[in-house]
């Protein structure tokens, strides 16, 4: 989850995985993938980092769980793997 600030400063969670898309015009909306809205007083740029942030420390906790870098005994990824950023 990623913690956002609405513009009446109030502070509430959002799971990153449902967002559609994230507008800034000029106030920054995050449209969820069920319609939903919330404007926020974060900047666009600011939501791409915690997004990368949070998903780099799912990967971490998955890598801490099985004991494992993700990667295969040579240290390259798996063939059908992406780079992340």
């Amino acid at each position: 989850m990623i913690v956002v600030t609405r513009l009446n400063q109030t502070r509430f969670a959002l799971n990153p995985d449902l967002i559609e898309r994230i507008q800034a015009s000029p106030d920054t909306t995050i449209i969820m993938v069920d319609a939903a809205t919330f404007v926020v007083t974060e900047t666009m740029d600011e939501l791409i980092a915690k997004i990368a942030r949070y998903r780099a420390s799912v990967l971490a906790a998955a890598a801490r769980l099985t004991g494992s870098n993700g990667s295969g005994a040579d240290g390259a990824l798996p063939d059908d793997a992406e780079a992340v950023l």
